[in-house]
């Protein structure tokens, strides 16, 4: 009954194998490995861009960083949601990639919306050299609430982000349980509705550590190539990664792990309503934010639950706390009925 983060899970068997067979033998290093080669290929096949610039990170904090840094000066400030992972889960790493550069928080949501993104983006022209200049756009997909922005409302954002000249990054931690449940494709999501880089992950979807960062526009290239080598993110035996990354994207496994862990979640989604759960939000991807009774919370941990609990466990039986759900694709559905009959009581 593991629902505490999709990070949890294991990487899949498919996964390992790939790495084992890397482990044979001798490849070049630094990204120069021939599995590289056909990842790079793979993934501008998968979003359509036969231009795109292609490379691989052990980190989440990594991709999103150094993408960044890349799309930025020190002087200017990237806008994000106030609960963006890059806001509030990353020690401050984007900042220090940046060059010491700031993120402002955009509205009060997990979400942006255009209109407070215009109200904060502004003119350049109209800042004065005191204050920080106006930067890139990162927008996560899904958010860190389990909502999934439409591709009509990535293109209405990105739309804000061009006519202030700035370009849009998307964190795509979790890239394809958005993908699945939005039924659309990559290309749909990221660069025809605007975006200019996107953190293409693989750690919380089945591997062991492997996050790809990919630019459409390949001018910012060798810039990226350089920030990843000086922030010690280039890994000299990249075969591992190459391997993760090759065998994630075969036959498709990375939308059949999403499909799973989406799956799990709307399980659990609908027995936590048949049970009186209220919702924060109605999940669309893995990860659910909702309230129960201390009460069902005691009874669940106590039974071996796991998930991150707003609150104390002491208190008032009856009072509602909320709690976060993230559902792995490994996750039982047998686990699933367990928790939903536990909290039933």
């Amino acid at each position: 009954m593991y629902f505490a983060s999709d990070n949890a899970g294991p990487a899949h068997p498919k996964v390992i194998e790939a790495m084992t067979r890397a482990n044979e033998g001798f490849a070049m290093p630094y990204g120069n490995d021939e599995i590289m080669e056909g990842v790079r290929a793979r993934l501008r096949e998968t979003f359509e861009a036969p231009e795109a610039a292609v490379y691989l990170v052990a980190t989440g904090t990594a991709a999103n960083s150094l993408a960044l840094a890349t799309l930025s000066e020190p002087w200017q400030t990237a806008y994000c949601s106030p609960v963006a992972h890059v806001y509030e889960d990353e020690c401050n790493a984007p900042e220090f990639y940046m060059g010491a550069g700031k993120l402002t928080p955009v509205g009060n949501s997990d979400k942006i919306t255009p209109r407070d993104l215009a109200a904060v983006m502004g003119d350049s022209a109209d800042i004065a050299v005191h204050s920080a200049q106006p930067g890139p756009l990162t927008i996560t997909q899904a958010t860190e609430k389990g909502r999934v922005y439409s591709c009509e409302e990535i293109a209405a954002l990105t739309e804000v982000a061009a006519r202030a000249g700035q370009p849009t990054h998307l964190d795509g931690a979790r890239f394809a349980n958005a993908l699945v449940a939005l039924g659309c494709k990559p290309a749909e999501m990221t660069w025809r509705a605007g975006v200019d880089a996107v953190s293409f992950g693989g750690t919380k979807n089945g591997c062991v550590g492997v996050e790809a960062v990919i630019f459409f526009n390949p001018e910012k290239a060798w810039e990226f190539e350089l920030r990843r080598k000086r922030g010690a993110h280039l890994f000299s035996k990249h075969r591992y990664l190459s391997a993760q990354m090759q065998a994630y994207l075969q036959d498709d496994l990375w939308l059949d792990l999403a499909r799973r862990s989406n799956a799990n979640m709307g399980v659990l989604s609908r027995g936590m309503k048949e049970i009186g759960a209220v919702f924060e939000h109605e999940p669309q991807a893995n990860i659910l934010f909702a309230a129960l009774p201390r009460a069902t919370h005691r009874r669940l941990q106590e039974a071996g639950a796991r998930y991150y609990l707003h609150g104390s466990i002491e208190g008032d039986d009856d009072e509602m706390l909320s709690a976060r759900f993230v559902c792995d694709w490994s996750l039982p559905e047998s686990e699933i009925s367990r928790f939903l009959d536990l909290a039933r009581g």
